[in-house]
């Protein structure tokens, strides 16, 4: 589900670290889905050099877990 975004979070998160805006396990990006349904969010406490985009959090804007093995940020 969501892949395409899941990859774009995911990528971003990245780009936080590798310029420094971010320490630790500490901030992140999500994306909206097009339909506006669902957000993609960074799972809390994983470190960044041990991401991928399968890692990222599906969610509702109920703040359910639609899809993802980790908590959400």
């Amino acid at each position: 589900m969501l892949n395409k975004l899941k990859e774009i979070v995911c990528n971003s998160n990245l780009e936080l670290l590798i310029n420094g805006v971010v320490f630790y396990t500490w901030g992140n990006v999500s994306g909206i889905s097009e339909d506006r349904k669902y957000m993609v969010i960074k799972p809390s406490g994983i470190d960044y050099e041990k991401m991928s985009a399968d890692d990222m959090v599906v969610v509702d804007f109920d703040q359910n877990v639609i899809e993802g093995k980790y908590r959400p940020s």
